[in-house]
């Protein structure tokens, strides 16, 4: 595994805390910005609609780039949303800065995920993406913990600052270890058009629908687990954050796994993952009110939920391209699962109780194995030697023995 794939996760790692900072500071931030603590709240839906709608535009800004280049644009744009952050006077000003961040993190993402396809072998993609992703779970596990240590002993503006040191950081050792390397192939057309045309595939949409339930079906959840923990299960708010943490070992332990089975069987894995996370949210809404279940069933999402990201991504590429436009606008795609399941999640709460977001995890993590069918139906109808075929054109017939659904080369 080269070297520079390790380099790539820690940008991602600076990134994800820069994105989940705001929920362990909200209570000093809404002092300090002299606003209520739901505003503060909506910095982190600001932030990822902005990563979900504005992340794609830049991407297609910095495409025509080498990735080396891009990527320094790309910690700089990000360096100055977060010094804007650490600096803002008032709250409007902190808003544009959220933006400023979430957009640059999301074209980041995507040339990060393009770049790791461009310097490792196929066969080996999906553990690289793993790799790198990992620099997402050890975020949510590491990274946001320290940055309320840090915002709660030195003031809610050291934590930005602190991440603005660990940005510059990232950003000197990727530009010493990652090699100077051309744009990856996008396809038929190459360049702009070969990016854009790849979105004329059905197929490549219902990929990217699978991805969209499956991270919702696992935020809807997530999002709510303090309260489902303290109110529902019966745990102190002092036990959470370790919960939490623990949680996050767990999500590091399946995205390694998945990384590991994602090069030769990303359609099989995520058809496990959904239906175990099925299964595991709707035991989780059954028996919350039972501590140990609860925990046991929350670490079980933990492993087979949003650790789909490397199976995910590898399918997403083989059946559009390794481009950082494709890679952009899928997690545009992940941060819509994102932003459904905590909404739609909360409009349930005040409607059913707070065990209504686990149910509609189940019903979301059910819906992306429907969308899986016909991938599946198709693999069952086409042998072996006209599925090597389809590989090998690099996409699916589009009529005959083939199928629109077809994922190219995914197992």
């Amino acid at each position: 595994m080269p070297r520079a794939v390790y380099v790539l996760a820690l940008g991602i790692f600076a990134m994800v805390t820069s994105e989940f900072v705001v929920a362990g500071l909200m209570p000093q931030m809404a002092d300090g910005l002299d606003v209520t603590v739901p505003q503060i709240g909506y910095l982190i839906t600001v932030f990822a609609v902005a990563m979900a709608v504005g992340g794609p535009f830049l991407a297609l800004a910095v495409m025509r780039l080498r990735p080396k280049q891009a990527l320094s644009i790309l910690f700089a744009v990000f360096l100055v949303g977060n010094v804007l952050a650490a600096t803002a006077p008032t709250y409007g000003v902190m808003v544009a800065a959220r933006v400023v961040t979430g957009i640059a993190s999301q074209a980041f993402f995507g040339v990060a995920v393009s770049v790791c396809s461009a310097l490792t072998r196929e066969e080996v993609r999906g553990r690289a993406i793993a790799v790198a992703m990992n620099g997402l779970m050890l975020g949510t596990l590491l990274g946001l913990p320290i940055a309320t240590f840090v915002g709660g002993h030195l003031g809610w503006r050291a934590a930005f600052w602190a991440i603005t040191g660990l940005t510059v950081v990232a950003a000197a050792v990727t530009l010493l270890a990652v090699p100077q390397i051309e744009r990856p192939a996008t396809g038929a057309g190459g360049g702009f058009r070969g990016e854009i045309a790849v979105f004329r595939k059905p197929r490549l949409w219902l990929v990217l629908s699978t991805s969209t339930l499956i991270i919702g079906a696992t935020f809807a959840a997530f999002s709510y687990f303090n309260p489902i923990l303290t109110r529902v299960s019966g745990f102190d708010a002092g036990t959470v954050p370790v919960l939490l943490v623990a949680y996050g070992a767990a999500t590091v332990v399946g995205n390694t796994v998945v990384g590991r089975l994602a090069d030769g069987w990303a359609v099989g894995v995520q058809v496990a993952g959904l239906a175990l996370n099925s299964l595991f949210l709707t035991g989780f809404a059954l028996l919350a009110d039972l501590p140990a279940a609860a925990v046991v069933l929350m670490l079980g999402i933990g492993l087979v939920g949003v650790t789909m990201n490397p199976a995910m991504a590898t399918r997403v590429q083989r059946t559009g391209n390794a481009g950082p436009l494709v890679n952009t606008v899928h997690t545009s795609f992940i941060t819509l699962g994102v932003i459904v399941g905590s909404s739609v999640g909360g409009l349930l709460i005040g409607a059913y109780g707070l065990r209504s977001p686990l149910w509609l995890g189940a019903g979301l993590a059910l819906l992306g194995l429907l969308s899986l069918l016909p991938e599946l139906w198709w693999r069952r109808r086409t042998p072996p030697p006209a599925r090597a075929s389809v590989v090998a054109a690099g996409s699916a017939p589009a009529s005959g023995a083939g199928s629109p659904y077809a994922d190219s080369g995914t197992r």
